[in-house]
């Protein structure tokens, strides 16, 4: 177990430093620079040329992510291009806006998706069942922000119950009522888009293995139907769940980029589109790795969940296996 994590670290250090060179050579072979943003239309390439010295832009691109790294590895995160502020200043906050808002809205979806999906498995064509895929078709068909801004002319606009967008009334930040009251359309977004997938995989998931020959000779044996889904199917049917929840677990922290647009939530989604539009490319970065680094966590989360649900799952010397 010892050697599985050490080789898993040295593998993951290694795909975050090809991530962080890949993104920082995108980033900046990207059209339309900082010096464009920030100059005014009709100076001269002189200007441009002093400001892009002035931000070390104009250093070859290595000497730059040289320097990030070394920043980096300092626990800088580097400074805002436009106002020369840390980076850190402006990304925590929005990194623990985002994690309230996709934390509550992952958990209330697995809450009622994985349960309901294991009761629709039992009853497949039913009414639940068909109610179900209705309600998953609608989640998979209807974009998130089309599907946000109805609701915001539903219930804030017309009705007027809910708050149109932000995540406070200006001068009750702290209230939490009125951040729960701010919450309820945004989540209602995104859970459905959650409930789609996560119902969808596992009916299906445990409609697999209820064909399986020992779930057979379970029920032939005359063990009752609740004993045979909760203790000899159930674990089985997690394996692909587990799989799509450790992918998944990267969106808590890198946000539904419209969603957060659509309510103006201040999350990290939201941050990336302005600061991509803005050229920080010190924020961009940060916010690169933090998706980085979750997207390798959560696939390590993941490869521990299958050894916990299926014992035939090793993790040890010779890697997982099966």
């Amino acid at each position: 177990m010892t050697e599985y994590f050490i080789r898993r670290i040295l593998q993951s250090l290694l795909v975050l430093v090809l991530v962080s060179i890949v993104t920082f050579g995108l980033i900046h072979a990207a059209p339309g620079g900082p010096t464009q943003i920030f100059l005014s239309p009709g100076l001269s390439q002189e200007a441009a040329k002093v400001q892009a010295h002035n931000l070390g832009l104009d250093q070859p691109i290595h000497i730059q992510y040289f320097k990030w790294v070394g920043g980096l590895l300092k626990g800088d995160l580097g400074y805002t291009f436009k106002n020369h502020v840390p980076v850190g200043e402006i990304l925590w906050p929005t990194v623990g806006n985002t994690i309230i808002l996709m934390g509550t809205a992952w958990i209330l979806s697995l809450l009622i998706a994985v349960p309901w999906g294991i009761y629709n498995s039992t009853k497949p064509y039913g009414f639940s069942d068909q109610t179900s895929s209705f309600i998953a078709y609608i989640g998979f068909a209807m974009p998130t922000f089309w599907f946000g801004i109805l609701l915001q002319e539903l219930f804030a606009l017309k009705l007027d119950w809910l708050p149109l967008s932000d995540m406070w009334t200006m001068g009750q930040e702290g209230n939490l009522s009125n951040l729960f009251m701010h919450m309820i359309l945004p989540i209602t977004v995104l859970t459905l888009g959650f409930l789609a997938a996560y119902s969808k995989y596992s009916r299906s998931s445990m409609l697999e293995v209820l064909e399986q020959d020992y779930i057979r000779t379970a029920r032939a044996k005359g063990v009752k139907e609740r004993k045979v889904i909760f203790r000899h199917a159930l674990r089985n049917s997690l394996i692909p769940i587990i799989t799509i929840l450790g992918l998944d677990l990267p969106i808590l922290v890198g946000g539904a980029a419209l969603t957060e647009r659509v309510f103006n939530w201040p999350g990290m989604g939201r941050l990336f589109i302005e600061m991509a539009v803005a050229r920080e490319y010190s924020v961009l970065m940060a916010i690169a790795l933090i998706t980085a680094v979750v997207v390798v966590i959560g696939n390590l989360i993941a490869d521990i969940l299958y050894a916990i649900v299926d014992p035939r799952v090793q993790l040890g010397k010779g890697g997982k296996s099966a």
